[in-house]
């Protein structure tokens, strides 16, 4: 599942990041990856925005980070994760 489907507050584990067609995205993709959405770590969304639920406040390590839905989408996850917190 992506990331931007993952039910608010349930932890999950990056698995994987989908590598897009467009130029633009590649890059978006690349930005992700450079500041930690890699495969193994722990994230959950902690809020969504009002109104239309962007953007989301998402949790990775000690950071929370503020995504648009579409950059949520470009991250693969699966629910659960080993360790957070």
């Amino acid at each position: 599942m992506s990331l931007d489907q993952l039910p608010s507050n349930q932890w999950a584990t990056v698995v994987d990041l989908t590598l897009p067609d467009a130029a633009d995205d590649r890059e978006l993709v690349l930005r992700l990856t450079e500041i930690g959405f890699v495969p193994g770590e722990a994230v959950r969304i902690v809020a969504n925005g009002v109104p239309g639920r962007e953007p989301l406040a998402v949790r990775l390590g000690h950071t929370t980070f503020a995504l648009r839905r579409h950059e949520a989408s470009f991250i693969r996850v699966t629910p659960g994760a080993a360790q957070h917190g």
